[in-house]
């Protein structure tokens, strides 16, 4: 609502000037000085509501000022935009840099990205590269086979007959409460010396492997002996592999029996507490060992569950869901009489990291009550696995109930459901220490093609709840080559050291037969692993052609991220994969969806579109224009997309053959020049491989000089592209300083510095002591400035970071600048690109005082203008500045520059946090538009652990009575009660975090966990806008009006006179997201409310149909094999067929034989199918 106001007496503003200096520069009012009022107090009429307020004007005889009209603050708006434009044009140089670039046109070649090009060649470098790890994990596969169908078992093998090097064994020395120091190890050990290598990122040795041996197996044991014997010939295969591929990283055999040698041979980078690695929960040990599932756990929480026993379940829950990777489906369920998920998932979801965690808590939450239903859980399974509705792997299909055990045997239930074609797989778990009769539990098992296991302490855990992949792995054994193929993870740390990695994976199967024609054993031996650092892969990508908003990404098939310049987690947990969805890397839009979609399909394509782009520091959001390109990778998992911006379809390349020129050049970057022509600041790029890198600029300077007086710029050890680019950019922005900077007073126009950033990686700073107060980063692509002005068009401004909890900004020595930058653009030959970025950087305090004249009534460089005894006036920024509150506020919402003195120490900040009335109604008023964002990367401190003596247990708490009945103490309920009692007091510290350990493991310290990012940017209002802030007698006029040709938004408005009118304050700073697990029905109300992306919970791995799995590229043959055509071809994928009958175990694997058929108990139930699998095992104790 606009207001008009007369004007009574007072003349108008007269034309503005360009680049008004600042008069005399003489002392300024510090930040917490006030100006002494110049009219007479506000009138009590401006505090009516503003429509009585419209007839109105002064009494004669009487001064008063009104809210000035909306053509003046337009006029106001025209002489800041005119300001602006003038510095820029006198002190940025842009058209003199344009002229430059012209005048040294022989001195550099326009190029151009071809964006189809370009994707095939980086795909066909990564495709081959890949096929070289193939061919070596394929020779490591045969080989293992071949040796271990050729070893002979040996019952009386002893540790003295091994000689290997044990990795862990120099720390386990260190360690005096080491198992084996006690025990006094008899395995021959190899002392070995080592040499660093800078691709291995540690000491190594290339003549030898090491061994890892989880810490709960006993190494002396006959298998684990008999497994080292065999595996040892492994040597020579991995030192061939190396010899015909030097860039091999590490080769890998994990075995099923959790031993893991790999090549070469380095120390064991253990923990400072337990080591609990064991190869086989490792996520490339998981993809490669087992096909895609459909897993239902369901948790008995019947009222005998209680103590030790419930603690252990929940355990038990948490470590068989680590043993699920991408590829499988997973819900969680508890019972008693009834059954109920776990979590708000109420259906199968992928088996990410994130759904996991959300399981994991969930499950703490459980409570034991009730009696045991074996009938209502079951059915709840069964449902859960019929639904046919929902995405999942569609292949192994399993419920893995934990119970701590029952009497019924719910036949009627598997007649119903799963009999007799036996489609679910039904594995029990027995839990705790306590008589009940597991009779039935182990008849559910077999009748079902399962097994039986006991857990009756923590230490069982671990082992057991990973036994079932074992029975997983047969119908891949039985495949054989159709199964046997080449798997490549997600990304993941390295847990040696190399950083981020993927892994090729390729199943091991046993090849021995129990005798002459008879059938080949069913298991898998192990995996056989080759990693590759992601580090390599980048190599393959053109890195700095593509301008600074230009890049390579590549995805799987779930969608992950295998490449990307936001894949960058904050902390890494080596038994978690790295799982960052292409739509959680940028600003999820439809168009994205579809590019994703495609891509995960193996489709090529091309597609523009108009999308946000956030900035690298996380505050600006930017509406832009890209170009999405993508081709598949032959033979891999994996797609590789290329994302341009229009004006990066060209880049220069610099042609200095003139060798008098370059050493010209290079004089420049000499720190004895920058008094005169300014500090340079070069990007801290691999322009030769002898330069050594350093976080200091000036350090790596100077390691650059040393350099290149040994060396030349056209040397075959230097990148000749990146060194001449350098050199040109040297000498082009020494002549901006020759011809425009020098000769200029910066003071005169309040400027603290002026500066120039180029591709090239130049960014030079005008005068040399500027760059003591240059906090940007020198990489000119790693520059938030940088990459803004070329995505906007015309002045940038960039006020300095400030956070809410940080104290405000010191005001001292003119330090503290505002950043105003442009793109330089070019248009050479009808082609049009942008190499360059220039800018200046303005005095804070000066500039608000400039503000505030412009905004004035001021027709000249005089006195202010001051409002007669009887006149009525417009109130300005200047003279009213106690009554008017005038800002510059850039696109993300921040304050620039105010009128307020005191509010200069505020500059950088959110504007809400200075002013949430105001904010809230610009926003109201659609001057800023709101994007939230997730960022799935953050690392969060930990939360203190709760009193868990307060919270509810589920225990049964006797009363008086109880304690009176003679029968309760013979009862089931007193001897839960007990174990309880005494298990808590004996155990405690199994289940509580080890506070020492916390405080020095960086791990205890922080977590991954998921941020609420808010953006906000401009809308749709590019106008002058009039408005009001309605709250009665606290009601604030207000007018916004874009400035033209910059990301600033001029406000004027009238300070609140009280409080009354606060309402929401916007967030704009990252919080805590309700998508974490440790709030999990949030997340899934976000889902259900769509606001949350529903592929964020369960992206899916593409199925495919049997019909058309021979027309597969070759790309994802393995695909035919493992998501669902196997489910109708193959037998073993349901267990044996009835009329088989079960092969026993051969003498080289793992002595777990088979218990004889539980005998039947009086009353007999019905018998259970005649061709039955009496496969349960004992529990095995370590």
């Amino acid at each position: 609502m606009a207001v008009p106001a007369r004007t009574c007496g007072a003349s108008r503003p007269g034309p503005a000037r360009t680049a008004l200096p600042w008069p005399g520069r003489g002392p300024r009012p510090g930040p917490g000085a006030r100006r002494p009022p110049s009219g007479p107090p506000r009138p009590l009429l401006l505090l009516l509501p503003p429509l009585l307020l419209l007839p109105l004007c002064a009494a004669p005889g009487a001064s008063a000022y009104s809210f000035p009209q909306q053509h003046t603050m337009q006029h106001w708006a025209r002489r800041l935009e005119q300001e602006i434009d003038g510095v820029m044009r006198i002190f940025g140089g842009v058209q003199q840099l344009r002229e430059i670039y012209k005048d040294n046109r022989n001195l550099f070649e326009v190029q151009e990205n071809e964006p189809q090009k370009l994707v095939e060649k980086v795909a066909g470098d990564i495709e081959s590269l890949l096929d070289r790890k193939v061919q070596a994990l394929k020779r490591l596969a045969d080989a293992a086979e071949n040796f271990q169908k050729a070893h002979r078992w040996q019952d009386n093998i002893k540790e003295e007959d091994i000689l290997y090097y044990d990795a862990k064994a120099d720390a386990e020395l260190d360690d005096p409460e080491s198992e084996d120091v006690e025990r006094g190890s008899k395995a021959s050990t190899l002392r070995l010396d080592f040499v660093e290598d800078s691709n291995f990122k540690n000491k190594v040795n290339y003549s030898y492997t090491a061994v890892q041996i989880p810490t709960d197996i006993y190494k002396g044991s006959t298998v684990i002996l008999n497994e080292l014997n065999w595996t040892e010939a492994l040597e020579n295969v991995f030192i061939e592999n190396r010899r015909q591929d030097p860039t091999l990283l590490w080769q890998v055999f994990g075995s099923a029996t959790g031993v893991t040698r790999y090549y070469p041979a380095t120390p064991w980078r253990a923990p400072k507490k337990i080591d609990l690695y064991d190869v086989r929960r490792r996520p490339w040990y998981i993809q490669g060992a087992s096909s895609p599932k459909d897993m239902v756990i369901i948790v008995d929480v019947s009222g005998s569950v209680s103590g030790l026993t419930l603690k252990l379940m929940k355990t038990s829950v948490c470590e068989m869901l680590d043993t699920l990777s991408d590829d499988d489906y997973v819900n969680v369920a508890s019972f008693n009489e009834k059954a109920q998920p776990v979590s708000c998932f109420t259906h199968l979801v992928q088996a990410n990291v994130r759904n996991k965690k959300v399981f994991k808590e969930a499950v703490q939450g459980m409570v034991a009550k009730g009696t045991t239903g074996y009938k209502a859980g079951f059915e709840y399974a069964f449902d859960q696995l019929q639904n046919s509705n929902i995405t999942r792997a569609n292949c192994n299909k399993m419920i893995m109930m934990f119970t701590d055990g029952g009497e019924d045997r719910v036949q009627d239930v598997f007649e119903k459901y799963n009999w007799p074609n036996r489609t679910v797989r039904v594995f029990t778990f027995s839990v705790g220490q306590h008589n009940y009769d597991v009779t039935p539990l182990q008849w559910m098992a077999c009748a079902n093609k399962g097994y039986y296991f006991e857990i009756p302490s923590i230490g069982a855990i671990r082992i057991n709840t990973q036994e079932y992949l074992d029975v997983l792995g047969r119908p891949m054994v039985l495949a054989g080559k159709e199964a046997k193929q080449v798997q490549w993870t997600n990304v993941y740390e390295d847990a040696l050291g190399l950083g981020l990695v993927v892994t090729g994976t390729l199943p091991v199967f046993n090849l021995t037969q129990d005798g002459p024609g008879e059938k080949k054993n069913q298991l898998i031996l192990g995996v056989m692993g080759i990693d590759v650092a992601l580090n390599d892969i980048k190599r393959l990508t053109p890195n700095y052609t593509l301008g600074a908003n230009g890049y390579v990404f590549a995805i799987d098939l779930n969608g992950y991220v295998l490449l990307h310049p936001n894949l960058k987690p904050q902390t890494t947990n080596f038994r978690e994969p790295v799982t960052l969805d292409f739509l959680d890397a940028e600003l999820e839009d439809e168009n994205k969806e579809e590019i994703r979609r495609s891509m995960i399909d193996g489709n090529k394509g091309h597609k523009q579109i108009r999308t946000l782009v956030k900035s690298l520091d996380e505050r600006y959001v930017d509406e832009v224009m890209r170009n999405y390109t993508w081709v598949p990778i032959r033979s891999t998992n994996y797609s590789l997309g290329l994302v341009l911006p229009p004006y990066s379809t060209f880049y220069l390349q610099a042609n200095l053959s003139d060798q008098i020129l370059q050493v010209k050049y290079f004089e420049f970057l000499l720190p004895s020049s920058f008094e005169s022509e300014g500090h340079v600041f070069i990007a801290p790029r691999e322009y030769c491989k002898d330069l050594n890198a350093s976080d200091n600029n000036t350090e790596f300077l100077k390691n650059f000089i040393e350099l290149m007086e040994k060396v030349t710029p056209d040397s075959k050890q230097c990148n000749n592209f990146l060194l001449h680019n350098l050199i040109l950019d040297t000498g082009i922005t020494q002549q901006l300083v020759e011809r425009v900077w020098r000769d200029q007073d910066l003071n005169t126009y309040s400027l603290l510095a002026v500066f120039a950033a180029t591709d090239g990686g130049i960014t030079r700073v005008f005068p040399n002591k500027a760059a003591d107060d240059w906090t940007e980063n020198p990489e000119p692509f790693n520059a938030s400035f940088y990459r803004r002005s070329l995505d906007n068009h015309g002045y940038v401004f960039k006020p300095p970071h400030q956070d809410a909890l940080l104290r405000p900004l010191e005001l001292e020595n003119d330090t503290v600048g505002i950043l105003v930058s442009t793109a330089v653009e070019l248009s050479l030959g009808g082609r049009t690109l942008r190499p360059a970025v220039v800018g200046v950087k303005l005095d804070l305090e000066a500039w608000a005082e400039k503000f505030k004249v412009l905004a004035s009534n001021r027709t000249h460089q005089d006195q202010p203008q001051k409002c007669g005894p009887s006149s009525h006036c417009e109130m300005d920024c200047e003279v009213n500045n106690e009554d008017l509150l005038c800002v510059l506020i850039d696109d993300g919402g921040f304050l620039v520059l105010s009128n307020q003195n005191h509010q200069w120490d505020q500059v950088g900040r959110f504007f809400s946090e200075v002013d949430a009335n105001l904010m809230l109604a610009l926003y109201n008023n659609s001057f800023y538009t709101r994007k939230e964002s997730y960022d799935y990367q953050a690392a969060c401190a930990p939360q203190p652990p709760g009193n868990l003596g307060a919270a509810p247990r589920g225990v049964f708490v006797p009363t008086i009575a109880d304690f009176l009945n003679l029968a309760w103490w013979t009862s089931a309920a007193a001897w839960s009660l007990f174990q309880q009692l005494l298990y808590g007091l004996i155990y405690h510290s199994w289940f509580q975090a080890d506070p020492a350990e916390a405080e020095g493991n960086p791990e205890a310290r922080e977590s991954s966990c998921v941020m609420k990012q808010t953006q906000y940017y401009f809308g749709s209002v590019n106008a002058s806008y009039n408005a009001i802030i309605d709250c009665g007698n606290c009601s604030r006029l207000f007018h916004a009006q874009r400035l033209t040709n910059t990301n600033l938004l001029f406000v004027v408005a009238e300070k609140p006179l009280c409080s009354q009118c606060e309402g929401g304050r916007l967030l704009q700073k990252e919080t805590h997201s309700q998508r974490t697990a440790r709030s999990s029905v949030n997340w899934c109300r976000d889902r259900d409310t769509g606001e949350a992306r529903i592929s964020a919970l369960t992206t899916t791995r593409r199925k495919i149909p049997q019909t058309a799995a021979a027309e597969l590229p070759s790309r994802r043959r393995w695909a035919s094999w493992s998501p669902c055509s196997c489910c109708s071809s193959w037998a073993c994928l349901l267990g044996r067929s009835p009329k088989s009958t079960p092969t026993p175990r051969a003498a080289s694997e793992r002595p777990l034989l088979p218990l004889p058929r539980p005998p039947r108990l009086s009353p007999a139930p019905p018998p259970p199918h005649p061709a039955l699998e009496p496969h349960f095992l004992p529990h095995r104790r370590t």
